[in-house]
């Protein structure tokens, strides 16, 4: 470990060495590394860069994969399960998003989307589960960030994007989803029109606002009220689940 994190510029990160060591213990406890693929020197590569993020220590990827032996798609598909395994939450700082894709600009729009979508998601939410969400997941920062990057017209490479936070493009375009149903003024261009399967497929996500707007504009559609209100209460669970925030 000491010879790696040398050669990865870490020598003198003392508490990323030993929180890197504690990891790789755990990794040796909790799974069988090479029945992934995953080579003992690439194990405490990928070790480093998880203590890396812990503690906001600069970490060269590029210097690390190339060391590793593998390739940029091996490595992160390798790092993707061990952090997963380890149970390790990938950290997602904003302005580190915006200074490795070359646009500053987009920081403070981006810290204001999000904070505009978790407001308007946990109002949402039944009272008794608001206290739950968790909204910490790099997921939450790396959706906000590309999709307020498209709408800017910034060109940020999805697949990069995916691969830095961790996430599956599932989860990722789960919650892209999620964002511009609760937040379409926030997230997308006014051009865009929804299409109306898509919103039939998220209105899981929608049905607290959908349900003011009907009663504001006076609507008095005939059909089973109770039924409908519990199957509002179902897709709510169930969207807390798919994105998992409960």
């Amino acid at each position: 470990m000491a010879d790696i994190s040398r050669k990865l510029g870490l020598a003198d990160s003392k508490e990323v060495i030993r929180k890197a060591s504690e990891l790789r213990r755990l990794c040796d406890l909790n799974f069988n590394s090479s029945s992934i693929g995953v080579g003992e020197i690439c194990k405490a590569i990928i070790c480093l860069e998880m203590a890396a993020s812990k503690f906001d220590v600069i970490f060269d990827r590029r210097r690390a994969t190339k060391l590793s032996g593998m390739s940029d798609k091996a490595y992160t598909r390798s790092f993707n399960v061990m952090q997963n395994g380890l149970g390790v939450k990938n950290k997602l700082d904003i302005r580190e998003l915006a200074i490795q894709f070359g646009c500053i600009r987009l920081i403070p729009i981006v810290i204001r989307g999000l904070s505009q979508y978790k407001d308007r998601f946990i109002k949402s939410l039944p009272v008794s589960r608001r206290s739950g969400s968790d909204f910490n997941r790099s997921v939450f920062t790396a959706a906000a960030f590309f999709l307020l990057a498209k709408k800017q017209k910034v060109k940020v490479d999805k697949v990069k994007l995916i691969q830095l936070c961790g996430t599956s493009e599932s989860e990722f375009s789960n919650v892209c989803s999620s964002m511009k149903d609760l937040c379409f003024d926030v997230f997308c261009v006014l051009k865009e029109k929804k299409d109306s399967k898509e919103i039939k497929g998220n209105r899981d996500l929608l049905n607290p606002i959908l349900k003011k707007r009907k009663l504001d504009d006076g609507d008095s559609s005939s059909g089973d009220c109770s039924s409908d209100d519990d199957d509002e209460e179902e897709d709510r669970v169930s969207c807390c689940k798919k994105i998992k925030l409960m």
